[in-house]
């Protein structure tokens, strides 16, 4: 880093926080790219404007106890980071599995507010969860845990404070459990969570959202070097929502998506993803992805985390933070891959993201590329505050329209600085320069 009062953000950042790597590399993988930006407004500084950006809001941490199926009592912990509200009310999801603590929330809250910030639409950035794992437990058991965890939460959000959604683990199951325990709480039917079911304030495109507006973004990209996405082969990471409907995407204009992968291992089929198979697995019976190959002829399973060594034009990573690093990106690299877009929050490591850039293969940040899912859940505020229920194509059309736009504000932001196709550099400055300038009009106090 070499401006100096970013630097010196950064070592206070790391003084205090010492033990939070995800947040440590979320914030200076952003410190190091606003340079540019900093640089060329120095009221930032004068009025603390990156230090306020780096610290929270709020960070709630609470005990969710809940009864298991035998009787006994669980404990779990929750969060809820409240990151940035200078835009609007702070919005994120709420995860549920048991790598979730602290730095992964506040890592995430911190992606949220840039993300948010792209998506043109007046929403602030938080993020929340809990360590408890729904894998494996009953509908009961999850129900309980969700009514708990609400009973907490519940004090801390609202339809104009905070309006969580759904990330992984969370999902519409999980919603309309917490809904369902806010609205006793309260006695109140409002929109304070979406990703809610239709029959109750829903948004038609909400399940796709993520995934489509992922494809939506890549395909401006390969436009953008003259190309189509007509033929192309995609390897996705991941096979829940984000990377079920970023296949269905990238089938739709044109693409052959060859891969999907769990925890356990992942498959290839070289005949081109069979989707129906893959949500009858993942969405009707949540079993694992090696039954795929069971399932489908002249498809392969193979255990562990080797997806990206299966050759590709367009590598769209849709798991999980960190999954993609500095090997698996020089794979990729020596097998021809054009372009990496991130499904997922932050799944490509820094040297993967470096490589990436010194080889010319065109990278999309997820807190620009991912925004399909936020953007659709701010959406589905403007139906709850207006008591209307807009069709699929209407919200499938805005979204669209949205990600085509963070993909050209993105590029203007980066070819001011002379770099058009760096996206990392381009997506945190467009995202920055709006917080910071909403939190010198509301004050230095703020």
């Amino acid at each position: 880093m070499k401006n100096a009062y970013l630097q010196k953000v950064f070592d206070k950042v790391r003084e205090r926080d010492p033990n939070q790597p995800e947040f440590l590399q979320a914030v200076q993988e952003v410190l190091e790219s606003i340079e540019p930006a900093v640089e060329k407004n120095p009221d930032f500084e004068k009025l603390g404007v990156v230090e306020r950006m780096v610290e929270p809001e709020r960070v709630i941490s609470f005990r969710v106890s809940w009864v298991d199926d035998q009787g006994k009592v669980q404990v779990n912990r929750g969060f809820r980071v409240q990151f940035n509200s200078a835009i609007g009310p702070y919005k994120g999801g709420l995860r549920l599995h048991p790598s979730v603590n602290l730095s992964v929330i506040k890592f995430l809250g911190f992606e949220q507010c840039f993300k948010n910030s792209l998506t043109g639409l007046p929403i602030g950035g938080g993020k929340g969860g809990s360590d408890f794992d729904p894998k494996g437990k009953s509908d009961a058991e999850v129900m309980r845990f969700c009514q708990s965890f609400m009973t907490e939460l519940s004090k801390h959000i609202g339809p104009f404070t905070d309006v969580p959604a759904g990330d992984i683990g969370v999902g519409a199951r999980e919603i309309g459990y917490m809904y369902g325990q806010y609205k006793r709480l309260n006695n109140d039917f409002t929109g304070v969570l979406t990703g809610k079911g239709l029959t109750y304030g829903g948004s038609l495109a909400r399940t796709e959202a993520t995934g489509y507006g992922l494809l939506y973004f890549v395909n401006e990209m390969v436009k953008a070097r003259g190309e189509s996405m007509k033929g192309k082969i995609v390897v996705i990471s991941g096979s829940g929502n984000v990377a079920i409907y970023a296949t269905e995407k990238a089938m739709a204009l044109g693409a052959k998506v060859v891969t999907a992968s769990d925890s356990n291992g992942y498959i290839y089929d070289p005949n081109g993803i069979n989707l129906d198979v893959v949500k009858e697995i993942k969405e009707v019976r949540r079993g694992r992805i090696k039954e795929y190959a069971q399932a489908v002829p002249g498809s392969v399973y193979t255990e562990g985390p080797g997806v990206w060594s299966v050759k590709c034009d367009i590598a769209l990573p849709c798991s999980t933070q960190n999954e993609l690093n500095a090997e698996s990106a020089k794979t990729l690299i020596e097998n021809g891959c054009k372009y990496v877009g991130e499904g997922a929050n932050m799944p490509c490591t820094p040297e993967a993201v470096d490589l990436f850039r010194e080889n010319r293969v065109y990278f999309a940040p997820g807190k620009a590329a991912n925004a399909g899912g936020v953007a659709t859940s701010a959406l589905e505020m403007s139906q709850n505050s207006m008591r209307l229920s807009w069709t699929f194509e209407e919200v499938d059309e805005k979204l669209r329209k949205i990600m085509e736009n963070i993909f050209k504000n993105a590029t203007e932001a980066a070819t001011e600085y002379n770099d058009p196709e760096n996206l990392v550099l381009g997506a945190n400055i467009a995202g920055m320069l709006k917080i910071a300038q909403a939190m010198i009009a509301h004050g230095v106090a703020y």
